[in-house]
């Protein structure tokens, strides 16, 4: 064969890149995980359904008032929610099943927390979630009750904060 035959090859080879590429970025983006549709016990006796946050733009924070990231976070994520909760952002902030309640209510009055808190007294929401270990841990959901993120440890607020903007128009 000579080299003029063989000139197709090329652009062939480069167009079935481009689709593999393509192909594998759109299955990443559709194979999103579903967020579990699991009930929330506030510390004020509320109950939190799946139904509840249905077409919301949804963080799941699981920490403890054990873990100092997580109490050196929990301001920036009280500024979060109150720069969002307008736009429609719901907040769940959900304690390790190891932190003492009395704990958690403390913490959570003391600080005025603006979001809904729940105790995770079973560990049942963290084994929903993949069973989180490390905290914090934040699960950021999108309107279609797929995990948009996962942050282990303290999020990078601005990259946050675009990721909500984003998906609250939506």
């Amino acid at each position: 064969m000579s080299n003029s035959s063989r000139a197709w090859i090329k652009p062939v080879i480069a167009a079935v890149a481009i689709a593999a590429i393509g192909f594998g970025a759109y299955a990443t983006v559709s194979k999103r995980e579903v967020a579990p549709e699991l009930a929330f016990l506030s510390i004020k006796g509320e109950k939190i359904t799946p139904e509840s946050l249905k077409g919301k733009v949804v963080m799941v924070n699981f920490w403890a008032t054990s873990c100092t990231t997580c109490v050196a976070e929990m301001p920036k994520m009280v500024d979060t929610y109150n720069k969002f909760k307008g736009q429609g952002l719901e907040f769940v902030a959900v304690a390790m099943s190891y932190d003492p309640p009395n704990y958690v209510l403390n913490y959570a009055e003391t600080r005025q927390l603006p979001f809904k808190v729940a105790l995770d007294a079973d560990g049942s929401a963290a084994k929903a979630y993949g069973s989180v270990a490390m905290t914090p841990t934040t699960f950021v959901i999108g309107k279609d009750g797929k995990i948009l993120k996962r942050y282990l440890g303290e999020p990078d607020f601005p990259a946050l904060h675009k990721l909500l903007a984003e998906s609250l128009k939506g």
